[in-house]
């Protein structure tokens, strides 16, 4: 049986500030379409966190980062919600989805527990030890 590991991505964008709670407000919820083809794109686990002063950072799990982008990238749905989006960030050139700042991962807990030939435990399985 093969394993996949798939692919992390963490990236950054700054929101304005004065724009903080509006942005907010477009995510409570996303747009039923845009949360389809953000599935469709192959990208799962998505997640975006922000900060004080409008840093944010998202995160999300792929098995294949080019195709996603490229499906987002050719999708018209994703067009429009980037537009709608683009006013919201500082410092962008370009749709939010193609041209945020990736972030270099420097560790991973999974990674090295399987390097060093441990297994992750989850705190149920250590209680019933």
């Amino acid at each position: 049986m093969t394993s996949t590991t798939p692919t992390r991505v963490c990236f950054q964008l700054q929101v304005a500030p004065a724009l903080l709670d509006e942005y907010i407000a477009r995510h409570t919820p996303v747009w039923p379409e845009m949360l389809a083809e953000i599935a469709a794109a192959g990208r799962r686990n998505y997640s975006l966190f922000l900060a004080d002063g409008g840093r944010l950072i998202g995160y999300y799990e792929t098995d294949d980062d080019d195709a996603a982008q490229a499906y987002l990238a050719a999708s018209p749905v994703a067009a429009r919600w980037e537009a709608e989006m683009a006013r919201f960030f500082v410092g962008l050139e370009g749709r939010p989805d193609q041209a945020a700042t990736s972030l270099t991962e420097v560790f991973n807990l999974e990674a090295q527990l399987a390097s060093a030939g441990e297994s992750p435990v989850s705190p149920q399985e250590s209680e019933a030890s």
